[in-house]
């Protein structure tokens, strides 16, 4: 096999998300710090092209009798056989979930005898059951089936368990073959490498389903709020977020301003004082009664001067084509200065879409979004399967435009690459007279998750703001840093 192609598409695979780091629910009852999504690759020809190529050539070097079937296993492996079966001129079945309850009610579909041989296509091999299911259909139909090519392996006990069933499994990609190669280009840092190749050790399935942890539970190294911002840059997709990662590493804070003022002089004269204390600056330009160009530039000089980045609280929330129009025209030209936008995905990936096109042709910096998951005002209507749907859409839409999340659940962002930001903080906790919920510094990073924490009125109104942001960032960085078991 070309070593070389195979490195390049452990790298796009990547970058296209379907391999991805976190903390995931796997369908064997256990979490793990990885996660391939293969079915993504249907939208890239290019990566389905070269997948299937490799594996048409796989199948060569494995010797399998030229008058063989191909089945791929449902759902996800159904189009790679396709192409395989296509580009390798060998005819295909396909195995049924269940089997169809009118006509001719068969399991399995495609033109066959007792006897021939069929070599089963799979994507992702965590314990073999999928593997094993689709065995025992075909040899039930008299079917004879001994081996099965698979696209990654992730080398925890599937191979062992489908060889006990006669089966013998050829892998593309082994998980760690993968690690390394992301290792290599820079993409991962050693110590994710290593995170992942104990937890590939420690947690093997059997093929009964049932798994081993050495006797214990497994703590997930790769766990969001259990890693450090340096740890995690390489793991972003978008180039914004690997940015503000460095940005707060180096400054050492996680505090978020949130400017609500109505005149652009105070506004500027506040972050002046409170610069240094900040990562980012959240503004609602629309409240600025004296908005000019004049104040624009002046905030992008501070936010230079002081090293922290500006986000307009815009909360998108229109269709693709009328939030481009928002984004990069109307009097505040907001795309032209601010680093960050807040966006509801209500409205659907379209409106993503529309953000990112605003940007075309555009001679300017990286520029990203935090998509809301979650609001902190009292009896809001999200719900939790929006909240879920809206994690769905940042880790599976224009994800390199995303560069976190604003909710209040550390259990939703999994991601270590996107960025959690909360509001509602505030040193004395309660709630307002318009419904808006506080909670201290340390209980919104330890319990809720948040990576970068937003302060308005606890600044705003304090007599001495630059005092209180220092306050406010110092107990913040030690917060994240008991979170993260780091001593500063």
């Amino acid at each position: 096999m070309d070593q070389t192609k195979l490195k390049e598409l452990g790298i796009k695979l990547f970058e296209i998300n379907a391999f991805k780091f976190g903390d995931f629910k796997m369908k064997v009852g256990i979490n793990s710090p990885v996660y391939f999504d293969l079915r993504v690759i249907v939208s890239y020809p290019d990566v389905m092209n070269t997948v299937s190529d490799l594996l048409t050539e796989y199948i060569k070097l494995i010797e399998v009798d030229t008058g063989v079937h191909l089945c791929g296993v449902p759902y996800t492996a159904l189009p790679v056989a396709t192409l395989i079966s296509i580009k390798a001129n060998k005819p295909m079945l396909i195995r049924r979930k269940e089997a169809k309850t009118y006509g001719t009610k068969k399991l399995i579909e495609g033109k066959f005898n007792a006897g021939d041989k069929c070599l089963i296509i799979e994507d992702v091999v965590t314990s073999g059951s999928s593997i094993l299911d689709t065995v025992n259909d075909l040899r039930a139909e008299g079917l004879v089936v001994t081996d099965a090519i698979v696209v990654v392996d992730r080398e925890q006990g599937g191979s062992k368990n489908t060889e006990e069933s006669g089966v013998k499994m050829h892998s593309l990609f082994t998980l760690s073959f993968l690690l390394n190669v992301l290792h290599e280009a820079g993409r991962i840092e050693e110590s994710t490498v290593l995170a992942v190749s104990k937890y590939i050790q420690a947690t093997q399935i059997r093929s009964d389903g049932s798994f081993m942890e050495n006797g214990t539970k497994i703590t997930n190294e790769l766990s969001r709020t259990g890693m450090t911002f340096e740890a995690r840059i390489d793991l972003a997709k978008c180039a914004l977020s690997k940015d503000l990662m460095r940005l707060i590493a180096s400054k050492k804070t996680t505090l978020c301003l949130a400017a609500d003022l109505t005149n652009s002089e105070d506004i500027l004269k506040l972050v002046e004082k409170v610069g240094p204390y900040i990562c980012l600056l959240k503004t609602h330009i629309d409240i600025v009664e004296d908005f000019n160009e004049n104040f624009v530039k002046s905030l992008q000089s501070l936010a230079k001067k002081h090293n922290f980045m500006i986000m307009e609280d815009r909360k998108f929330a229109d269709i693709g084509n009328t939030v481009a129009l928002q984004y990069a025209g109307g009097p505040f030209k907001i795309a032209n200065w601010a680093d960050l936008v807040t966006v509801h995905s209500l409205p659907g990936q379209g409106i993503l879409k529309g953000l990112k096109s605003a940007l075309s042709g555009l001679d300017q910096q990286q520029r990203g979004a935090f998509l809301l998951a979650e609001m902190s005002s009292q009896g809001n209507l999200v719900t939790p399967q929006y909240a879920t749907a809206t994690m769905k859409m940042a880790t599976e839409t224009d994800f390199d435009f995303v560069a976190g999340i604003v909710c209040q659940s550390p259990e939703l962002v999994s991601f270590p690459g996107l960025l959690q930001l909360t509001p509602g903080v505030k040193i004395e906790e309660g709630i307002d007279s318009l419904g808006q919920k506080y909670d201290s510094p340390e209980h919104v990073v330890k319990n809720k998750g948040a990576d970068i924490c937003v302060v308005g009125r606890g600044i705003l109104n304090a007599k001495n703001p630059a005092d209180t942001a220092k306050l406010y960032r110092d107990r913040l960085w030690t917060a994240y840093c008991e979170r993260v078991g780091i001593n500063e």
